[in-house]
């Protein structure tokens, strides 16, 4: 059943309700050949899902009815922020779309001094709309009723001098304990993980996390990319504590 996130901004969910759908859903509709009558699925990510029915499709315009709405969630049970250093061209793009798939509560882009990319004001503003749209294209992908909330990025320094209500981990191939150790130790709980860019996070900003309170770990004995490090890390996670 196809799958649309509408904003709640942009129009109320709620069995009976009959709405027009925004012009990018209208399209998609249009595109993969819907018709009246047919059945697809609606969330706003606030929780739940909503069972429609195609009413009226046009060239630019496609409207539906509520019919049921679903309960059911799919989230994580414990909160897990991705605190990643910016890497390299499009690969923050495929972080955050598995990073989603795999379950995350939050993410935190950082800039870290090995961190290549240097955001810009303006560029950073467009990063975000970006990010945004393949964190809505992820949750409607595979099944998430609510989206991973997207911060702006931050200066390493900067947010490790944030106060978190998260355990802080961050990874290293010179830990000497694992992940997989500490959360066979563990019950499930609220972590912020992070993660450097290319290259890991120099020593000084691992003894700087240190000071911080920050807990270093290692992923196993191979060093992986920064784009394997964090969702292998979530993955293995999930497998230890539940949610795959």
């Amino acid at each position: 059943m196809p799958r649309f996130y509408i904003s709640p901004e942009s129009a109320t969910l709620d069995v009976g309700v009959a709405l027009d759908l925004p012009a990018t859903i209208a399209h998609h509709v249009a595109v993969i050949r819907l018709k009246a009558g047919d059945t697809i699925q609606l969330f706003n990510g606030l929780g739940g899902a909503y069972i429609a029915t195609l009413t009226e499709i046009g060239k630019k315009h496609a409207s539906a009815e509520v019919k049921l709405f679903i309960p059911e969630e799919t989230e994580l049970p414990y909160a897990l922020n991705l605190v990643q250093g910016l890497p390299e061209g499009s690969k923050m793009d495929w972080i955050i779309e598995k990073a989603m798939e795999l379950g995350v509560t939050s993410i935190q882009p950082v800039a870290a001094q090995r961190s290549v990319v240097k955001l810009s004001a303006d560029r950073a503003d467009k990063k975000m709309a970006h990010w945004q749209g393949i964190i809505t294209a992820a949750a409607e992908q595979c099944g998430r009723n609510r989206l991973a909330q997207l911060h702006a990025p931050v200066s390493l320094n900067s947010w490790l001098a944030q106060q978190d209500m998260h355990k802080r981990i961050m990874l290293s191939p010179r830990a000497e304990t694992s992940l997989a150790d500490w959360a066979r130790h563990h019950p499930p709980q609220a972590i912020s993980l992070l993660i450097g860019p290319e290259g890991g996070l120099s020593p000084d900003e691992e003894q700087a996390a240190v000071r911080h309170g920050v807990l270093c770990l290692s992923i196993g004995p191979r060093v992986l990319r920064t784009e394997t490090a964090g969702l292998a890390s979530i993955a293995l996670l999930n497998g230890i504590w539940g949610g795959m």
